[in-house]
């Protein structure tokens, strides 16, 4: 088996050459090339084969065989290498060499690369529509690209920073290029070579990643495949391989979007950094804390691709955490307090202390026999931690440490009455566990000084903690207890309904997991807080789904109308057309031809008696009648003339259609479409979430699809043809009414993000202060300003009458009548101004 060893800090960068290492390794299915890692920058080539001394930067003969050691050093080691294996990994192929090239002659140098700026420019603008730079699968190409990527310092600062200042296309490609299994393994070779003494010692201060600086390409702290440069925390103490993380959710509901970031973060923190992550259930609260949500989360994180190093439950160190709090009772650190909580509030809050704060050691160790006991004086008690009455910090005003509850736990059952709050376990049992870094949301920043106290009270291990924002998004409640609210009342379908923001329901909403990554990752680690619209993950999720997604045609069935066509045969006819016209890989699907054929409503009330039209994907016909309803407003039939010769760049409107066939019966489907549960972008503290429900935020379409939708299995994405993405929700194989339920998957455009009932919440605000305008004497300052702008449209009509025309018009339609955008064609969706 040949070596390939690599520098570190090798120049040209090694990166490309680790690549494809592994993608050789990939292809072939076996580990044809052992790849290894050593510091330092250059190092010697052994100058006789026969020497049996270990290779380092990386040189290559061209008389090389398999079964020699690969040796790379200067600009066209990369080509001898990829020459060597062309055969296995389609390197013949001239379109890659181009790429290849390209990166010899632009990019190798990285930063310094003259060419650079060009190169990116073209890279980006070659990837606008697709998924990797040559065909539909990855080739060495990608990998190369890659390679470079990473080490080019501008590049990668940009990515962090403002993806869109790289072009949103290439850092699409390379975040999906870097979370390929193979690339990650490169990577994970990378950061498991043993570090030198310097750059351990390094990696123990504030400014570790400055030592990896030139083997990264300028990224500051510890790095991993797919979060490259990601979440700059400027985390202290990341000493390598002993770092230690946990994401601790608590199983009283299903873990959701704002779950995400925090899991990824401390999964990045621990790995980067050849540490652990813990995932520990904080199921300390019987009464809201359930099996099925515990279930749920392991599930979720294993579809986020996230899986922990250690699972552990905090139920599991109940004992040791008893232990300690007798202990800090005997220290005389805590009492036990039978105040009623409304006192008890009133008092924390105007800094007083409490009657039972002087209680004698004895007296609370007795008392807190009777809260473990759960007698009638213990379930009115609570254990206090004696750190401040008056504290300006008022978490640090005697905080609730342990309290009573009969209910069962879904673990422990009913062997415990009492139970310890978050503020007190989770320091223990981080401490115990080994946790060197607690990251925590900012909501926690009044309770680190808690966290710190009970450390050094009980005189536990110290773990260093780290703050960052939470995440939240527009018309979107995050809060476990709200989202619980709707399901009680049965406003949802449950977790999983696609208006809830969990990870089930965005992903049974149609959102992949890989542009959820990504942008989470893209988004970083700021400490500012964060409220985000919706319209950038939906945007960057089209891109994941679109070159994948296959097309398909529906209509829509309500008041749908049948048109007969002469010059077609009444026998209807099939033909085999690709699923996907620019990705060939997706196969090839069956279209019925014939005489007869659906329209959509709308695109028929749109014709005009003798116009040509283009039926997509088949030819043009022209409209030779319109039947209509008595009242006029609906097309009820259509005769239409079939054009062999028409040429659809001639055609104003090109149109969606089914052909009738019995031998191959349209499926019937429900398109489904939601708004958001809350009309309303922030709620306030105060405001009544009742006030601001969406009356109606599930929108159902019926219809019927073409014939090849029944092969399509639950969770497939599609794309109907000028109505967007679905993903299958059920299908009708499986649905009770024999309907396929497809749902609408927004594509980060601002009608499909936007609120459908916000413009009547904002348009009430508008109202009010108008009419509080009218009052203060405002109906005459209208009046007054009607009369102005009646003046100023006059005077530019008259000015205007005046002015020779510019160009010569010629009107399409009938006099004085102007169409609007979707009454004359319903291909694009149109955004009007007024």
């Amino acid at each position: 088996m040949p070596s390939l060893t690599l520098a570190k800090k090798g120049f040209p960068t090694p990166w490309p050459h680790a690549g494809i290492a592994e993608f050789i390794n990939h292809v072939l299915g076996k580990q044809e090339i052992k790849a290894a890692w050593i510091e330092g920058n250059t190092v010697d080539i052994p100058s006789d084969s026969n020497k049996k001394k270990e290779p380092a930067l990386i040189a290559m003969d061209d008389d090389s065989d398999h079964n020699k050691d690969i040796y790379i050093g200067g600009k066209l080691s990369l080509s001898k290498m990829l020459v060597r294996y062309s055969r296995d990994i389609g390197y013949l192929d001239p379109a890659v060499v181009e790429w290849v090239t390209l990166y010899g002659e632009s990019m190798a140098a990285g930063p310094k690369s003259p060419g650079l700026a060009d190169a990116l420019a073209k890279l980006d603008h070659h990837l606008a529509m697709r998924t990797f730079l040559v065909g539909y699968q990855v080739t060495a190409a990608d990998v190369v690209i890659w390679g470079a990527l990473r080490h080019t310092a501008s590049f990668q600062q940009g990515l962090k920073t403002n993806p869109a200042s790289v072009g949103i296309n290439l850092a699409r490609f390379y975040l999906f290029v870097d979370s390929l299994p193979f690339i990650k393994k490169a990577v994970a070779g990378f950061e498991s070579a043993k570090p030198s003494k310097e750059t351990a010692a390094a990696a123990t201060s504030a400014a570790a990643g400055a030592a990896t600086d030139a083997a990264t390409g300028g990224n500051k702290g510890s790095t991993r495949a797919g979060e490259q440069g990601k979440f700059e925390l400027n985390v202290k103490n990341l000493e390598y391989g002993k770092v230690c993380t946990r994401f601790p959710p608590e199983p009283s509901g299903y873990l959701h979007i704002g779950h995400v970031k925090a899991a990824l973060l401390n999964e990045h923190i621990a790995h980067a950094n050849g540490g652990k992550l813990i995932v520990r259930f904080d199921d300390t609260n019987p009464t809201k804390e359930k099996m099925e949500y515990q279930d749920a989360i392991i599930a979720d994180l294993a579809t986020l691709g996230i899986k922990g190093d250690v699972t552990s439950f905090t139920s599991d160190y109940f004992d040791v955490i008893y232990d300690y709090a007798i202990r800090i009772i005997k220290k005389g650190l805590a009492y036990v307090d039978d105040t009623d909580q409304p006192t008890m509030q009133h008092e924390r809050m105007h800094g007083i202390a409490s009657k039972s704060r002087d209680l004698s050691v004895e007296e609370n160790l007795a008392r807190f026999k009777e809260m473990e006991s759960a007698t009638e004086f213990g379930k009115q008690c609570c254990l206090r931690a004696k750190m401040s009455v008056d504290n300006k910090n008022k978490a640090m005003r005697d905080p609730v440490i342990y309290r009573v509850n009969e209910i069962p736990h879904h673990r422990t059952g009913s062997k415990w009455k009492i139970y310890p709050t978050y503020d007190f376990a989770c320091p223990i049992v981080d401490s115990i566990e080994g946790v060197t870094h607690a990251l925590r949301s900012n909501e926690y920043t009044d309770r680190e000084p808690q966290f710190r106290w009970f450390l050094e009270k009980l005189e536990l291990r110290d773990v260093h903690i780290e703050g960052y924002s939470r995440v939240n998004f527009v018309y979107t409640l995050l809060s476990k207890r709200k989202l619980q609210w709707f399901v009680n009342e049965g406003l949802v379908g449950g977790w999983d309904d696609p208006r809830f923001p969990t990870v089930r329901g965005i992903v049974r909403r149609g959102m992949t997991i890989e542009a959820l990554r990504e942008y989470m990752l893209s988004m970083g680690a700021s400490k500012n807080a964060l409220m985000l619209e919706w319209d950038k993950l939906w945007a960057l999720n089209k891109k994941v789904i679109d070159p994948v997604a296959p097309r398909h045609t529906a209509v829509a069935s309500e008041n749908a109308v049948l048109a007969k066509i002469s010059n077609v045969e009444e026998t209807p006819s099939t033909k085999s057309v690709p699923r996907h016209k620019k990705n060939p890989e997706l196969g090839e699907k069956t279209t019925s031809y014939s005489n007869l054929v659906y329209f959509d409503q709308a695109d028929a009330a749109s014709f005009e008696q003798d116009e040509e039209i283009t039926m997509m994907d088949w030819g043009n016909a022209f409209v030779r009648s319109i039947e209509r309803s008595e009242d006029g407003k609906i097309v009820t039939g259509l005769a239409l003339e079939f054009n062999p010769n028409g040429n659809f760049k001639t055609t104003k409107k090109k149109v969606t259609w089914l052909a009738k066939d019995n031998s191959r019966p349209l499926v019937p489907a429900d398109l489904l479409d939601y708004d958001y549960l809350i009309t309303k972008k922030k709620l306030e503290d105060g405001d009544e979430l009742s006030d601001h429900l969406t009356k109606q935020s599930l929108f159902v379409t019926p219809g019927f699809v073409d014939p090849n939708v029944v092969d399509l299995k639950k969770g497939d994405i599609i794309q109907l043809e000028r109505k967007g993405y679905y993903i299958v929700d059920e299908t009708a194989k499986d649905h009770a009414s024999g309907k396929i339920q497809l749902i609408y998957i927004p594509d980060g455009k601002v009608k499909s993000i936007a609120s459908k009932s916000s413009s009547g919440a904002d348009s009430g605000k508008k109202d009010k202060k108008k009419n509080k305008e009218e009052g203060n004497g405002g109906e005459k300052k209208k009046k007054a300003n009607n009369k102005k702008a009646a003046a100023a449209r006059a005077g530019v009509s008259a000015a205007s009458s005046n002015i020779p025309p510019m160009y010569q018009m010629h009107s399409l339609y009938e006099e004085l009548k102007v169409p609007r955008p979707e009454e004359v064609s319903k291909m694009y969706v149109v955004d009007t101004l007024y």
